[in-house]
Protein backbone atom coordinates (compact mmCIF):
# COMPACT_ATOMS: atom_id res chain seq x y z
CA UNK A 1 0.00 0.00 0.00
CA UNK A 2 1.35 3.72 -1.33
CA UNK A 3 1.14 5.76 2.18
CA UNK A 4 3.63 8.36 0.47
CA UNK A 5 1.06 10.99 0.57
CA UNK A 6 -0.34 10.48 4.21
CA UNK A 7 0.15 13.71 6.22
CA UNK A 8 2.57 13.58 9.00
CA UNK A 9 3.85 15.10 12.00
CA UNK A 10 7.63 15.79 12.04
CA UNK A 11 7.71 18.40 15.06
CA UNK A 12 4.96 19.57 17.54
CA UNK A 13 6.09 21.77 20.62
CA UNK A 14 4.44 25.08 22.61
CA UNK A 15 5.07 27.36 25.14
CA UNK A 16 3.80 26.79 28.94
CA UNK A 17 0.95 28.19 29.11
CA UNK A 18 1.01 31.59 31.62
CA UNK A 19 -1.79 32.35 34.26
CA UNK A 20 -3.79 34.98 33.93
CA UNK A 21 -1.66 38.16 34.26
CA UNK A 22 0.96 35.96 35.05
CA UNK A 23 4.46 35.04 33.93
CA UNK A 24 4.07 35.65 30.47
CA UNK A 25 1.67 38.89 30.95
CA UNK A 26 4.17 41.62 29.36
CA UNK A 27 5.41 39.48 26.49
CA UNK A 28 4.33 41.50 22.98
CA UNK A 29 2.03 39.21 21.58
CA UNK A 30 3.98 38.81 18.24
CA UNK A 31 6.85 37.57 20.20
CA UNK A 32 4.88 34.83 22.07
CA UNK A 33 3.79 33.00 18.85
CA UNK A 34 6.99 33.12 17.57
CA UNK A 35 8.94 31.24 20.36
CA UNK A 36 6.82 28.04 19.13
CA UNK A 37 6.91 29.24 15.59
CA UNK A 38 10.66 29.30 15.26
CA UNK A 39 11.54 26.28 17.72
CA UNK A 40 9.07 24.16 15.54
CA UNK A 41 11.70 24.54 12.63
CA UNK A 42 14.65 25.10 14.33
CA UNK A 43 14.18 21.91 16.30
CA UNK A 44 14.36 19.31 13.55
CA UNK A 45 16.97 21.53 11.62
CA UNK A 46 14.63 22.27 8.45
CA UNK A 47 15.67 25.16 7.13
CA UNK A 48 13.57 28.31 7.07
CA UNK A 49 12.58 28.43 3.49
CA UNK A 50 11.64 25.09 3.32
CA UNK A 51 8.24 25.93 4.92
CA UNK A 52 5.39 27.04 2.64
CA UNK A 53 2.61 28.51 4.21
CA UNK A 54 1.55 29.16 7.99
CA UNK A 55 -1.92 28.64 9.16
CA UNK A 56 -2.48 30.97 12.31
CA UNK A 57 -5.00 30.88 14.64
CA UNK A 58 -6.18 34.48 16.38
CA UNK A 59 -8.71 35.01 17.76
CA UNK A 60 -8.59 38.36 19.22
CA UNK A 61 -6.44 41.33 17.49
CA UNK A 62 -7.19 43.71 20.03
CA UNK A 63 -3.87 42.73 22.28
CA UNK A 64 -2.13 43.56 19.08
CA UNK A 65 0.14 46.44 18.33
CA UNK A 66 -2.07 47.80 15.59
CA UNK A 67 -5.43 46.50 16.80
CA UNK A 68 -7.10 47.54 13.65
CA UNK A 69 -7.16 44.61 10.90
CA UNK A 70 -2.98 43.11 12.01
CA UNK A 71 -2.00 40.70 9.84
CA UNK A 72 -0.87 38.26 13.07
CA UNK A 73 0.17 35.27 11.44
CA UNK A 74 2.52 37.00 9.07
CA UNK A 75 3.92 39.69 11.86
CA UNK A 76 4.39 36.29 13.69
CA UNK A 77 6.58 34.81 11.19
CA UNK A 78 8.50 37.51 10.09
CA UNK A 79 9.61 37.66 13.79
CA UNK A 80 10.03 34.39 14.03
CA UNK A 81 12.82 33.80 11.07
CA UNK A 82 10.82 32.69 8.10
CA UNK A 83 11.93 33.98 5.22
CA UNK A 84 9.40 37.61 3.95
CA UNK A 85 8.18 35.36 0.65
CA UNK A 86 6.41 32.87 3.37
CA UNK A 87 2.32 33.22 2.82
CA UNK A 88 0.44 33.10 6.09
CA UNK A 89 -2.91 33.10 7.34
CA UNK A 90 -4.39 34.02 10.14
CA UNK A 91 -7.49 32.28 11.51
CA UNK A 92 -10.31 33.30 13.91
CA UNK A 93 -12.61 30.30 15.42
CA UNK A 94 -12.19 31.15 19.04
CA UNK A 95 -11.33 28.11 20.89
CA UNK A 96 -11.52 26.06 17.58
CA UNK A 97 -8.77 27.93 15.61
CA UNK A 98 -5.27 26.34 16.18
CA UNK A 99 -6.87 22.78 15.04
CA UNK A 100 -9.11 24.52 11.94
CA UNK A 101 -5.48 25.97 10.91
CA UNK A 102 -4.22 22.81 11.12
CA UNK A 103 -7.02 21.34 9.21
CA UNK A 104 -6.21 23.91 6.62
CA UNK A 105 -2.84 23.47 6.23
CA UNK A 106 -3.26 19.27 5.47
CA UNK A 107 -6.11 20.78 3.03
CA UNK A 108 -3.84 22.72 0.75
CA UNK A 109 -0.75 20.13 1.09
CA UNK A 110 -3.03 17.53 0.06
CA UNK A 111 -4.06 19.87 -2.68
CA UNK A 112 -0.75 19.89 -3.89
CA UNK A 113 -0.29 23.38 -3.74
CA UNK A 114 2.36 23.37 -0.87
CA UNK A 115 4.47 20.73 0.65
CA UNK A 116 5.12 21.60 3.75
CA UNK A 117 2.83 23.92 6.58
CA UNK A 118 2.95 24.85 9.96
CA UNK A 119 -0.06 25.12 11.95
CA UNK A 120 -1.09 26.56 15.37
CA UNK A 121 -1.59 29.88 17.12
CA UNK A 122 -1.35 32.17 19.93
CA UNK A 123 -3.54 33.85 22.64
CA UNK A 124 -2.62 36.35 25.11
CA UNK A 125 -5.35 37.14 27.95
CA UNK A 126 -3.17 39.26 30.21
CA UNK A 127 -2.85 41.79 27.37
CA UNK A 128 -6.63 42.05 26.57
CA UNK A 129 -7.74 45.86 27.19
CA UNK A 130 -10.56 47.52 28.57
CA UNK A 131 -13.13 48.96 25.39
CA UNK A 132 -14.57 52.42 25.35
CA UNK A 133 -17.24 52.81 22.98
CA UNK A 134 -19.18 55.24 21.09
CA UNK A 135 -16.38 58.02 21.47
CA UNK A 136 -15.71 58.65 18.01
CA UNK A 137 -18.81 59.98 16.84
CA UNK A 138 -20.50 60.62 20.26
CA UNK A 139 -18.54 63.66 20.33
CA UNK A 140 -17.27 62.97 23.50
CA UNK A 141 -16.33 66.34 25.18
CA UNK A 142 -16.72 65.92 29.29
CA UNK A 143 -17.90 63.95 31.71
CA UNK A 144 -17.20 60.12 32.91
CA UNK A 145 -17.32 57.58 30.58
CA UNK A 146 -17.78 53.34 30.99
CA UNK A 147 -15.19 50.81 29.77
CA UNK A 148 -15.76 47.28 29.21
CA UNK A 149 -14.05 44.55 29.81
CA UNK A 150 -14.08 41.75 27.32
CA UNK A 151 -12.64 38.81 29.37
CA UNK A 152 -15.46 39.25 32.04
CA UNK A 153 -18.53 36.50 32.02
CA UNK A 154 -16.94 35.51 28.41
CA UNK A 155 -19.96 36.00 26.25
CA UNK A 156 -20.78 36.96 22.96
CA UNK A 157 -23.20 39.71 23.62
CA UNK A 158 -26.08 38.54 21.81
CA UNK A 159 -26.70 35.02 23.82
CA UNK A 160 -25.99 33.37 27.03
CA UNK A 161 -22.40 33.21 28.52
CA UNK A 162 -20.78 30.18 27.64
CA UNK A 163 -20.68 29.21 31.32
CA UNK A 164 -24.89 29.21 31.80
CA UNK A 165 -25.03 27.07 28.31
CA UNK A 166 -22.21 24.82 29.50
CA UNK A 167 -23.86 24.72 33.16
CA UNK A 168 -28.15 24.09 31.23
CA UNK A 169 -26.71 21.54 29.45
CA UNK A 170 -24.82 19.61 32.41
CA UNK A 171 -28.25 20.11 34.00
CA UNK A 172 -29.73 18.34 31.32
CA UNK A 173 -27.41 15.63 31.04
CA UNK A 174 -27.62 14.91 34.79
CA UNK A 175 -24.05 15.83 35.68
CA UNK A 176 -23.64 17.28 38.86
CA UNK A 177 -21.41 19.78 40.69
CA UNK A 178 -20.08 17.16 42.60
CA UNK A 179 -18.99 15.02 39.63
CA UNK A 180 -17.56 18.35 38.19
CA UNK A 181 -15.32 19.42 40.70
CA UNK A 182 -14.29 15.48 41.05
CA UNK A 183 -13.09 15.80 36.99
CA UNK A 184 -11.55 19.23 37.83
CA UNK A 185 -9.53 17.49 40.55
CA UNK A 186 -8.61 14.47 38.25
CA UNK A 187 -7.31 16.89 36.03
CA UNK A 188 -4.73 18.45 38.13
CA UNK A 189 -3.73 14.82 39.49
CA UNK A 190 -3.22 13.69 36.21
CA UNK A 191 -1.30 16.90 35.13
CA UNK A 192 0.73 16.46 38.44
CA UNK A 193 1.40 12.99 37.74
CA UNK A 194 2.33 13.39 34.09
CA UNK A 195 4.81 16.67 34.65
CA UNK A 196 6.37 14.02 37.39
CA UNK A 197 7.34 11.32 34.86
CA UNK A 198 8.47 14.18 32.89
CA UNK A 199 5.79 13.90 30.37
CA UNK A 200 5.43 17.63 28.82
CA UNK A 201 8.85 17.99 28.48
CA UNK A 202 8.70 16.84 24.67
CA UNK A 203 6.40 19.40 23.94
CA UNK A 204 7.19 22.53 26.42
CA UNK A 205 9.83 24.75 25.22
CA UNK A 206 11.39 26.20 28.33
CA UNK A 207 11.67 30.48 28.90
CA UNK A 208 13.35 32.21 30.60
CA UNK A 209 11.27 35.72 31.53
CA UNK A 210 13.31 39.12 31.60
CA UNK A 211 12.32 41.05 35.16
CA UNK A 212 13.46 44.29 35.74
CA UNK A 213 14.82 44.52 38.99
CA UNK A 214 15.48 40.52 39.45
CA UNK A 215 17.24 38.06 37.47
CA UNK A 216 15.13 35.79 34.69
CA UNK A 217 12.20 33.67 35.83
CA UNK A 218 12.24 30.25 34.14
CA UNK A 219 9.17 29.30 32.92
CA UNK A 220 9.33 25.31 32.33
CA UNK A 221 5.94 24.56 33.48
CA UNK A 222 2.09 25.32 32.64
CA UNK A 223 1.34 28.16 35.76
CA UNK A 224 -2.30 27.27 35.55
CA UNK A 225 -1.55 24.26 37.72
CA UNK A 226 -2.51 24.20 41.34
CA UNK A 227 -0.86 21.43 43.27
CA UNK A 228 -3.12 20.37 46.29
CA UNK A 229 -6.40 20.57 44.54
CA UNK A 230 -8.80 18.27 46.33
CA UNK A 231 -12.75 18.29 45.76
CA UNK A 232 -13.47 19.37 49.03
CA UNK A 233 -11.72 22.89 48.49
CA UNK A 234 -13.46 22.79 44.76
CA UNK A 235 -16.43 21.93 46.60
CA UNK A 236 -16.05 25.47 48.37
CA UNK A 237 -16.03 27.64 45.30
CA UNK A 238 -19.33 29.53 44.88
CA UNK A 239 -20.98 29.54 40.82
CA UNK A 240 -19.98 32.56 39.01
CA UNK A 241 -22.02 34.61 36.40
CA UNK A 242 -25.39 32.88 37.57
CA UNK A 243 -24.54 29.44 37.07
CA UNK A 244 -25.66 26.94 39.34
CA UNK A 245 -22.59 24.60 39.05
CA UNK A 246 -19.92 26.30 36.81
CA UNK A 247 -17.01 27.93 39.02
CA UNK A 248 -13.91 29.11 38.89
CA UNK A 249 -12.59 25.64 39.81
CA UNK A 250 -14.18 23.19 37.22
CA UNK A 251 -13.45 25.91 34.35
CA UNK A 252 -10.12 26.67 32.82
CA UNK A 253 -7.70 29.41 33.04
CA UNK A 254 -7.87 32.14 31.27
CA UNK A 255 -4.52 31.80 30.04
CA UNK A 256 -1.25 33.12 27.38
CA UNK A 257 0.59 30.78 25.24
CA UNK A 258 1.27 29.42 21.91
CA UNK A 259 1.24 26.27 20.08
CA UNK A 260 2.62 25.11 16.74
CA UNK A 261 2.39 22.29 14.87
CA UNK A 262 4.55 21.37 11.45
CA UNK A 263 2.97 18.84 8.85
CA UNK A 264 3.95 17.76 5.25
CA UNK A 265 3.49 14.30 3.25
CA UNK A 266 5.33 11.58 4.02
CA UNK A 267 7.52 10.85 0.68
CA UNK A 268 8.91 14.73 1.77
CA UNK A 269 9.57 13.93 5.11
CA UNK A 270 12.12 11.30 3.85
CA UNK A 271 13.64 13.40 1.30
CA UNK A 272 14.58 16.14 3.77
CA UNK A 273 15.49 13.10 6.34
CA UNK A 274 13.08 14.00 9.09
CA UNK A 275 11.64 11.29 11.58
CA UNK A 276 7.86 10.98 11.34
CA UNK A 277 6.44 11.49 14.58
CA UNK A 278 2.84 10.73 13.51
CA UNK A 279 0.06 10.72 11.45
CA UNK A 280 -2.99 12.17 10.95
CA UNK A 281 -5.81 10.49 9.99
CA UNK A 282 -8.43 12.59 9.85
CA UNK A 283 -9.75 15.97 10.93
CA UNK A 284 -13.21 17.07 11.14
CA UNK A 285 -15.21 20.56 11.69
CA UNK A 286 -19.06 20.73 12.67
CA UNK A 287 -21.43 23.32 14.34
CA UNK A 288 -24.49 22.89 15.82
CA UNK A 289 -27.20 25.20 17.93
CA UNK A 290 -25.61 27.55 19.70
CA UNK A 291 -26.42 27.10 23.05
CA UNK A 292 -25.25 23.03 23.01
CA UNK A 293 -21.34 23.52 23.16
CA UNK A 294 -20.87 20.78 25.86
CA UNK A 295 -21.80 18.34 23.44
CA UNK A 296 -19.42 19.45 20.34
CA UNK A 297 -16.28 17.70 20.77
CA UNK A 298 -18.66 14.29 20.66
CA UNK A 299 -20.43 15.36 17.79
CA UNK A 300 -16.64 16.63 15.91
CA UNK A 301 -15.41 13.05 16.93
CA UNK A 302 -18.20 11.00 15.82
CA UNK A 303 -17.63 12.80 12.38
CA UNK A 304 -14.00 12.29 12.28
CA UNK A 305 -13.87 8.22 13.06
CA UNK A 306 -16.66 8.32 10.71
CA UNK A 307 -14.33 9.47 8.15
CA UNK A 308 -11.32 7.91 9.13
CA UNK A 309 -13.40 4.33 8.96
CA UNK A 310 -12.84 3.44 12.64
CA UNK A 311 -14.70 3.60 16.39
CA UNK A 312 -14.06 5.35 19.10
CA UNK A 313 -13.32 1.22 20.71
CA UNK A 314 -10.10 1.53 18.38
CA UNK A 315 -8.72 4.83 19.95
CA UNK A 316 -6.43 4.20 22.64
CA UNK A 317 -6.52 7.58 24.56
CA UNK A 318 -8.37 10.82 23.84
CA UNK A 319 -9.01 14.24 24.72
CA UNK A 320 -11.60 16.62 25.48
CA UNK A 321 -10.66 20.07 25.87
CA UNK A 322 -12.05 21.21 29.67
CA UNK A 323 -13.78 24.24 28.30
CA UNK A 324 -15.75 23.30 31.28
CA UNK A 325 -14.77 20.10 33.10
CA UNK A 326 -18.70 19.54 32.28
CA UNK A 327 -17.66 19.48 28.68
CA UNK A 328 -15.68 15.79 28.77
CA UNK A 329 -18.55 14.60 31.47
CA UNK A 330 -21.07 15.49 28.46
CA UNK A 331 -19.52 14.93 25.43
CA UNK A 332 -18.45 11.39 26.44
CA UNK A 333 -22.09 10.53 27.67
CA UNK A 334 -22.89 11.87 23.99
CA UNK A 335 -20.30 9.40 23.25
CA UNK A 336 -22.20 5.82 24.77
CA UNK A 337 -25.47 7.04 24.03
CA UNK A 338 -25.82 8.40 28.02
CA UNK A 339 -24.92 4.14 28.92
CA UNK A 340 -23.66 4.68 31.78
CA UNK A 341 -21.21 1.92 32.11
CA UNK A 342 -19.65 2.37 28.69
CA UNK A 343 -19.44 5.80 29.60
CA UNK A 344 -17.51 5.24 32.67
CA UNK A 345 -15.15 3.01 30.83
CA UNK A 346 -14.47 4.97 28.15
CA UNK A 347 -13.45 8.13 30.25
CA UNK A 348 -10.49 5.85 31.69
CA UNK A 349 -9.12 6.78 28.27
CA UNK A 350 -9.73 10.43 28.38
CA UNK A 351 -7.42 13.27 29.37
CA UNK A 352 -5.22 10.97 31.23
CA UNK A 353 -2.28 14.25 31.30
CA UNK A 354 -4.83 16.75 32.77
CA UNK A 355 -6.31 19.29 30.26
CA UNK A 356 -7.78 22.46 30.41
CA UNK A 357 -8.65 23.28 33.75
CA UNK A 358 -4.93 22.10 35.16
CA UNK A 359 -3.22 22.73 31.93
CA UNK A 360 -4.86 26.23 31.21
CA UNK A 361 -6.49 27.29 28.31
CA UNK A 362 -4.57 29.49 25.59
CA UNK A 363 -8.03 29.44 23.68
CA UNK A 364 -6.50 29.80 20.53
CA UNK A 365 -3.66 27.70 20.86
CA UNK A 366 -5.20 24.95 23.08
CA UNK A 367 -6.13 22.49 19.57
CA UNK A 368 -2.56 22.38 18.66
CA UNK A 369 -1.87 21.37 22.20
CA UNK A 370 -4.34 18.49 22.34
CA UNK A 371 -3.18 17.17 19.25
CA UNK A 372 0.86 17.27 20.23
CA UNK A 373 0.25 15.75 23.80
CA UNK A 374 -1.87 12.84 22.30
CA UNK A 375 1.20 12.28 19.89
CA UNK A 376 3.92 12.21 22.43
CA UNK A 377 1.41 10.24 24.79
CA UNK A 378 1.05 7.33 21.44
CA UNK A 379 4.86 7.65 21.47
CA UNK A 380 5.68 6.62 24.57
CA UNK A 381 3.09 3.57 24.30
CA UNK A 382 4.54 2.29 21.60
CA UNK A 383 2.35 3.84 18.57
CA UNK A 384 -1.87 3.56 18.45
CA UNK A 385 -4.68 5.43 17.24
CA UNK A 386 -5.64 8.90 19.82
CA UNK A 387 -8.50 11.58 18.84
CA UNK A 388 -8.95 14.97 20.80
CA UNK A 389 -11.53 17.69 20.18
CA UNK A 390 -12.48 20.75 21.47
CA UNK A 391 -15.21 23.18 21.06
CA UNK A 392 -15.45 26.96 20.68
CA UNK A 393 -17.99 29.94 20.66
CA UNK A 394 -21.56 29.61 19.46
CA UNK A 395 -21.03 25.90 19.75
CA UNK A 396 -18.56 25.11 16.54
CA UNK A 397 -15.95 21.84 17.43
CA UNK A 398 -13.06 20.42 15.35
CA UNK A 399 -12.09 16.69 16.09
CA UNK A 400 -8.43 14.95 15.15
CA UNK A 401 -7.31 11.31 14.65
CA UNK A 402 -4.13 10.68 14.77
CA UNK A 403 -1.73 7.27 14.54
CA UNK A 404 1.31 6.65 15.77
Amino acid sequence: MDNSKDIVIVSACRTPFGRYCGSLKEMDYFDLGAVSLRAVYERVGLPADKVDEVFWGVGDTSVCKDVYTPVAARQTLIKAGLPDETPSISLDKACVSAMSALKLATMAIKLGEIDVAIGGGATSFSQIPLIVRGTRYKGFRIGDQIMEDPVYMLRYRDFSPVSIDADDLADEYGVTREEMDEWSCRSHENYGKAWDEGKFKDEIIPMEIPQRKADPIKLDKDEQYRPGTTVESLSKLKPIFGAKYITAGNAPGINDGSAAIMIMTREKAKEYGLEVLGSIVAMSSIATKPNRMAEVPAIATIKALEIAGLTIDDMDVCEINEAFAAVPLVSTQYLCDKDKAKTKKLREKYNINGSAVAIGHANTASGARIIMNLLYELRRRGGGYAAGAICGGLAQGDACIIKV
